[in-house]
């Protein structure tokens, strides 16, 4: 990464920061196609793989079709996480503060009826339904890494579309510098609810121009079908640059506001959640180093760790925006 002293943050650009794997795969088709018609065929298959590993349904719920993204920085060639793993290996912690509690709890979780209320310093204030959601954007799939600030990682096949395309229908006014998502809160459905590890309800916020960013993702879906409830059924944020908390799920609300929003791990532990929390591999947690992480599903005996990338890899599509900022003062 980059650092000046006067400027701050100074984003490379995208040769800079190809990730080792990636680039190897590039060298071997590239070898494949320079031998030929045998060579076209090989890069013909490894696409062809690559693509339909997207496509397997796990049958568990209800379809959710969707298109495959043509944005930016939406699709990626690394091996999907298990969904096996995806839902049963969470961080979710209405649910309890075990990665399977949620799993094991959040069968109780009645996700319909369903509202979302989107409110604060906008023109078009309203409370929307669930169905009405589900039809507001056309819904892609896109694969992201998924980075926790524990040190581990997924490759997850998400369903949505961006949040700029609900952000842009309420039309934010001039006062509107950040955006607030807050999770349900029933201790009824939820029995990590009232546990003093967190200030209720799960708040978490971005800068506008974050949640405007086309790869910030308001989400339904994972693997082809519905979000199961542990996932943050039946919304959720997924902003993949950012380490995973940051990714509110099952909202209930989200609010426009002026003022940098109080978002919950802040309030527990401001030394060690920062509002920004980006994906940074020469910041690390207090109990966490950040420069390396391991993939879920990948845990063999010899299995090294993998480099952890600068924005989670997403640098060419999200670090413009912190240029000049002094990335490890605002973390």
């Amino acid at each position: 990464m980059h650092f000046h002293e006067d400027q701050g943050f100074v984003h490379r650009v995208a040769s800079e920061i190809t990730p080792r794997d990636v680039y190897d795969q590039r060298r071997t088709l590239l070898k494949a196609l320079a031998a030929g018609s045998g060579g076209l065929a090989l890069a013909a298959w490894a696409g062809r793989d690559a693509l339909a590993q997207t496509s397997a349904r796990p049958g568990k719920l209800a379809a959710l079709p969707s298109a495959r993204t043509t944005t930016p920085g939406g699709m990626t060639l690394e091996k999907l996480t298990p969904y096996p793993d995806v839902t049963s290996y969470n961080n979710f912690y209405e649910f309890g503060t075990d990665k399977s509690d949620p799993a094991r709890h959040a069968g109780a979780l009645k996700t319909r009826p369903w509202t979302v209320s989107v409110e604060g310093e906008i023109r078009k204030p309203r409370i929307y339904d669930i169905e009405e959601l589900l039809k507001l954007g056309a819904m892609e799939e896109r694969i992201y890494r998924m980075r926790c600030v524990e040190g581990w990682s997924m490759m997850i096949p998400w369903i949505g579309y961006s949040l700029s395309e609900l952000i842009k229908r309420v039309e934010p006014t001039g006062n509107a510098k950040y955006v607030e998502f807050e999770t349900l809160a029933d201790q009824k459905m939820m029995p990590g609810v009232g546990s003093r590890v967190l200030q209720w309800p799960y708040v978490e916020g971005l800068r506008l121009d974050e949640a405007m960013n086309p790869l910030t993702l308001l989400t339904f879906g994972l693997y082809g079908e519905v979000l199961p409830n542990q996932s943050g059924a039946p919304v959720r944020a997924v902003v993949p640059w950012k380490y995973g908390f940051k990714s509110g799920k099952s909202i209930v609300a989200i609010r426009f506001v002026e003022k940098e929003p109080h978002t919950s791990w802040n309030k527990a532990a401001s030394s060690e959640y920062g509002f920004y929390s980006n994906v940074n591999p020469t910041v690390d947690h207090p109990r966490w180093s950040q420069a390396t992480e391991r993939r879920i599903g990948e845990d063999g005996l010899f299995q090294k760790k993998r480099a952890t990338l600068m924005f989670n890899g997403y640098e060419p599509q999200v670090g413009q925006m912190y240029a000049g900022m002094d990335l490890k003062k605002f973390f």
